[in-house]
């Protein structure tokens, strides 16, 4: 199978499947047992309905659903798709359905002009995004976490991963986005009604999937408008603070949204709307890079070579035995092993879009209405565009080895006019927390043969990941 430079096999030029780690998955069956398994055992996990075939293939059309679903997994349609068509394929009416109790019409699913309209009046506030006028806030974040984990360490307690890093990352936003951190009776409250959310929309949209017609509008949950209200209320009030306070002179995303003004019509944010656009940044922001960084630190604490060889490089950089912003900058293994895990475990494992107007992809006659799935999961699984695609192997990410990459084969932050403009900030946020944390714990898995990933809005382990943390012994003698 020839796709352009797809033929590389992207990967590591020495290592073999045997000599790799494969980090949990499902392992894909034929079409017609995953949807007999998916019935007779009502396991609603989207990754375990994927057949076999998708891994190979370019287009697949699946036949279980009252509207047309077509799957690609060709960097080329991912581009027709994504790029060159964008307007034709909008954002996927369940999409869109299921996450307006929590941001309305916000950026994340709006289209055409209302999308350009809101794009245009956020972009002030992307520079608060920017990673060198971050930095300082990410650091103060990840001090809190080291003493939180401290903490916890001495009274000898395992810990939930995923909680631990999603309070973590939703830190680092909270300063971003209010200028002052997440406190933590709030954080509580509002992760709980995060994983409600995820959890009941996921089931939602499985079911809407295959028994509804295209433009439907099914009602939600009570538990999905609950959890919605629960989050909403703290964003709002955030905004609302601020905005009836008398403290001035705020440099934060907040105050940007609030002020923004199309220079052309004048055009602002009303209160409500600006809330959407902020609940966008908070969720966006905060749970993509908390969901992988979450099957990092797993996948590290199996592998204890490769944990090593990234406190060598850490060890190596640090400035005046701190990790700084030119630490980052320069720690290219840690960032490799954050990068496999992104291509592992892409936050969204599925885009949806739907097909505007009657079509062709990839040699397949597509009808108006027809949901049309790219997905990061399927492409960066896929076997002609990668060696040992399940296998865990950060070399593949090398600077000489990534050039080589086939465009459109690895897409974790999306393509085209929507991709993900918190790309460098999740990134240089990811290595920093990996390289703070792995140089100062020891982590370990308390039950690792129970890890398997789930879809929901991201993919995220079945079951909460509990892990145990020691403090390592160079930093109760002073040295490594």
């Amino acid at each position: 199978m020839e796709w352009g430079r797809s033929s590389l096999a992207v990967g590591s030029p020495v290592s073999e499947p045997g000599n790799l780690y494969r980090p949990p998955a499902p392992t894909p069956i034929g079409a017609v047992p995953a949807l007999l398994r998916s019935i007779f055992t009502l396991d609603r996990d989207l990754l375990k309905l994927i057949p076999d075939t998708a891994y190979h293939t370019k287009v697949e059309r699946f036949g279980l659903s009252r509207r047309g679903i077509v799957l690609i997994a060709d960097p080329a349609l991912v581009r027709q798709v994504m790029v060159d068509e964008v307007d034709a394929f909008p954002k996927n009416d369940l999409m869109v359905n299921a996450l307006a109790p929590l941001i309305n019409d916000g950026l994340f699913v709006s289209s055409h002009e209302v999308w350009r309209r809101q794009r245009n009046l956020v972009e002030p506030a992307f520079s608060h995004i920017r990673v060198q006028t971050a930095f300082e806030k990410m650091q103060q974040a990840v001090d809190t976490c080291e003493d939180r984990l401290t903490a916890n360490v001495r009274r000898g307690e395992p810990f939930n991963l995923d909680r631990m890093l999603a309070q973590l990352t939703a830190d680092i936003v909270f300063r971003t986005i209010f200028s002052k951190s997440l406190e933590d009776n709030k954080a509580a409250q509002f992760f709980d009604a995060w994983a409600t959310f995820q959890r009941s929309v996921s089931e939602i949209r499985l079911s809407q999937l295959i028994l509804r017609r295209a433009w439907d509008t099914p009602p939600q949950s009570t538990a999905v408008a609950t959890s919605a209200a629960v989050i909403r209320q703290h964003i709002d009030q955030m905004v609302a603070e601020r905005t009836s306070g008398t403290a001035t002179g705020f440099n934060d995303i907040c105050e940007d949204i609030l002020t923004a003004k199309d220079p052309d019509s004048g055009d602002r944010f009303g209160l409500d709307e600006a809330a959407d656009q902020i609940a966008v940044f908070f969720i966006a922001g905060h749970e993509t890079t908390a969901s992988v960084l979450t099957w990092c630190f797993f996948i590290l604490s199996q592998q204890p070579d490769h944990v090593a060889e990234l406190r060598r490089e850490i060890e190596d950089l640090k400035q005046d035995g701190a990790v700084t912003f030119e630490t980052v900058k320069r720690l290219s293994k840690t960032r490799n092993a954050f990068l496999e895990a992104l291509r592992l475990y892409p936050p969204l494992g599925f885009i949806p879009r739907v097909s505007l107007n009657d079509t062709e992809l990839g040699g397949l006659r597509i009808q108006r209405g027809t949901m049309v799935i790219v997905s990061p999961y399927i492409l960066h699984r896929h076997h002609a565009l990668w060696r040992n695609p399940d296998r865990f192997d950060p070399t593949r990410f090398e600077r000489d080895t990534e050039n080589r990459f086939t465009s459109g084969a690895f897409i974790p932050f999306g393509l085209g006019p929507r991709v993900c403009v918190g790309s460098s900030f999740a990134m240089m946020e990811a290595t920093l927390i990996l390289a703070r944390l792995i140089d100062r714990f020891e982590f370990t898995s308390v039950a690792p043969d129970r890890v398997q990933p789930v879809c929901q809005l991201s993919i995220r382990p079945a079951e909460d990941i509990q892990m145990a943390a020691s403090i390592r012994t160079k930093d109760l003698t002073g040295t490594p």
